[in-house]
């Protein structure tokens, strides 16, 4: 009782001297090096977390028999910020549940193990859960656009998947069969500092002495900088590279956020719908492996191939338990939205020479008298440093109208743009590109990035 009073007064004792040394954010934001030393003040005065301390986490998880949550979080990154407050706060409908799982709070990915942890890279908040010997039970964490994350996860459906990850860590080890596919085998790296790309910039841990900001790996770096290698071996990436980790409604599936992996919506018309999936369906097996959120649907489909195929799903339906094929076209990754993506900054600087696009609307269609299905994409930035500054050079400007690239004009989105430069046009080559300027058109040459 004693050590818990101390235990208190010290974690109110350190948070009342953040109050007087960080102003106050109706004053002056924090900057980014106030937020995670803050952030690590708050967290190790707690005690009830594993701060920075995976090896920590999981012995005290193999001497509790306790399942291990492990959450990474960009702490800079404002995106999700209310998810990772409800959780860290312990939400009332998360507290009790929470007593069940050894914590640990990861707050860069330097030294992250790649094998243990394999995930969409594009976010600010991923959570999983694993057995103490290293048996992921679950992964929870989407994204399906860079501002509204409430749309693909909650803290009700964090606490749904913290249920059913209980409920296989009391079956464990009888369960093995549907948890084996949950894991990749061995990464062509074994932790983020180890790419190419960041060897040179990052070591496996954080400097907290120093900048710490500058020294953090965030996760988005590990999906940039593991296309970036593949681009400089191969010339080009494929689209299994680009689009990676798709999201369910790329299918025809709308999940729930808020439930373990349930059907709130199917896209008319989709495949998913001309096999007999219904709204209310939870899907508890997908492809042999234990689905306990969106984001563990998404890591079934991340490994179904660019040619389509099938995949069988486990249906519970009502009382029933129902068998269906969940089967995807050729060419299906395509149809996903990259352009929202943090790592798809490094696309551009790659392929369209720093530029960023977007398409007219239907307004500045008729206005410039552009018809339908004619590629018309409005530059919106255009990058003034090297090396982001190759479509400046070529006298791209602001505000201009690209509406032909290499020869293509059916590139309607920006995500059509950037994977046609990286699947199409070889490191280092030229490509010339048509662009409206008021009522003048003129043709520029870019060179990708080698």
């Amino acid at each position: 009782m004693l050590s818990n009073r101390i235990d208190s007064f010290s974690f109110w004792f350190i948070s009342s001297l953040l109050a007087l040394w960080i102003p106050s954010n109706s004053l002056i934001a924090q900057t980014r090096q106030q937020k995670v030393l803050s952030d690590k003040l708050k967290f190790e005065a707690n005690g009830a977390w594993h701060y920075n301390d995976l090896d920590a986490g999981f012995e005290t998880a193999l001497r509790l028999n306790q399942p291990v949550l492990v959450v990474l979080r960009c702490i800079p990154c404002e995106e999700c910020v209310k998810l990772d407050d409800d959780l860290i706060e312990e939400n009332p409908k998360l507290r009790k549940l929470l007593k069940s799982f050894v914590r640990v709070r990861v707050v860069g990915a330097n030294g992250l193990d790649l094998a243990k942890f394999q995930f969409d890279t594009d976010q600010s908040f991923a959570a999983f859960v694993f057995n103490a010997d290293g048996t992921l039970y679950g992964r929870f964490g989407t994204r399906s656009d860079q501002t509204r994350w409430e749309e693909d996860v909650s803290v009700e459906g964090l606490g749904k998947m913290l249920e059913a990850a209980l409920e296989l860590h009391r079956d464990y080890p009888s369960n093995k069969s549907i948890l084996k596919g949950k894991q990749a085998d061995k990464p062509l790296f074994p932790s983020p500092e180890k790419i190419p790309s960041l060897a040179s910039r990052f070591t496996s841990k954080l400097d907290y002495e120093g900048d710490t900001v500058k020294s953090c790996i965030h996760c988005h770096m590990i999906g940039e900088g593991l296309r970036a290698n593949i681009r400089a071996e191969k010339g080009t990436i494929p689209e299994t590279d680009l689009f990676s980790y798709p999201h369910p409604k790329t299918v025809g599936l709308v999940l729930d956020p808020t439930h373990c992996a349930t059907i709130k919506g199917i896209v008319s018309g989709s495949d998913v719908e001309k096999n007999g999936f219904q709204i209310g369906d939870r899907i508890q097996l997908l492809a042999g492996q234990a689905i306990l959120s969106i984001a563990d649907v998404q890591w079934v489909l991340h490994h179904v191939p660019v040619e389509g195929g099938s995949v069988e799903a486990v249906i519970q339906r009502g009382d029933q338990t129902v068998l269906k094929m969940l089967t995807v076209p050729a060419n299906w990754r395509s149809k996903e939205d990259i352009a929202w993506r943090a790592s798809s900054w490094s696309l551009r600087q790659m392929g369209l020479g720093g530029m960023a696009v977007k398409p007219l609307t239907d307004d500045e269609r008729r206005e410039l008298s552009i018809g339908d299905g004619q590629m018309a994409l409005s530059v919106q930035h255009v990058g003034a440093h090297a090396p982001h500054d190759r479509a400046k050079k070529a006298g791209v400007q602001k505000g201009d109208i690209v509406i032909e690239y290499d020869g293509r004009t059916d590139l309607l989105r920006e995500t059509d743009l950037l994977a046609y430069s990286m699947n199409k046009i070889a490191a280092g080559q030229s490509v010339q590109m048509r662009i409206r300027r008021g009522v003048e058109q003129k043709t520029v040459e870019i060179a990708t990035a080698k």
